[in-house]
């Protein structure tokens, strides 16, 4: 006799998958603007308006929270389609003012996970592996940019990974940083002046 399926709510998904993001994104404030490490499930649970164990039921523990994170944090970027865009094109300054303008647009609409993963290295078990993961596709992004600027004519006149380097340091989530965060600057001065750096440095 054939075993009943277990049947699941499609409404019941729903509301979890709500309940959820919610705490997600709840987190992600509480991170960003306190610290990972001064902030508990009770904080996250409180914010959200759960219990604690509807916290740890739906998402697991604070190092779970952390991870769920950075993982939606990559997936949220849309640096796939838009380094599909940026590969296509066919003249340095067009490249790097297409750089320019997707690592801003996801570094500002990224802000507060940025600054939830940033706090947390300090005293995160597993700091710098999760560093390495949430910066990995950013890097390997501006790796295969590199790589193009210098299939493209005129080539820069650094090495590729010298050229990648730069990249790192000028479109990185700290370059950015650095100028809006700690002296102030807008997201879009910012954009123009790191743009016009990149052509200057590479040419």
């Amino acid at each position: 006799m054939p075993s009943k399926r277990r049947y699941v709510s499609p409404l019941r998904e729903q509301a979890a998958a709500r309940t959820r993001a919610l705490i997600l994104g709840q987190a992600t404030e509480l991170f960003a603007e306190h610290g990972y490490g001064r902030v508990t499930v009770a904080d996250i649970a409180s914010a959200a308006g759960v219990a604690s164990k509807t916290v740890f039921a739906s998402v697991g523990s604070k190092s779970d929270i952390l991870n769920r994170i950075v993982d939606q944090g990559v997936i949220a970027s849309g640096y796939e389609q838009a380094m599909e865009d940026l590969l296509a094109l066919r003249t340095p300054e067009s490249v790097l003012k297409a750089l320019a303008h997707g690592t801003r647009m996801g570094n500002e609409g990224q802000f507060a996970v940025h600054e939830a993963i940033r706090k947390a290295l300090p005293v995160h078990e597993n700091g710098e592996a999760l560093w390495e993961r949430a910066t990995a596709a950013y890097r390997d992004a501006l790796r295969a940019t590199a790589q193009h600027l210098h299939h493209l004519t005129p080539p820069p006149s650094h090495s590729v990974k010298e050229t990648a380097d730069l990249l790192w340091y000028w479109f990185g989530p700290t370059g950015w940083r650095t100028l809006v965060v700690e002296n102030g600057w807008s997201w879009e001065r910012a954009e123009e002046v790191l743009y016009r750096t990149s052509v200057a440095t590479l040419r």
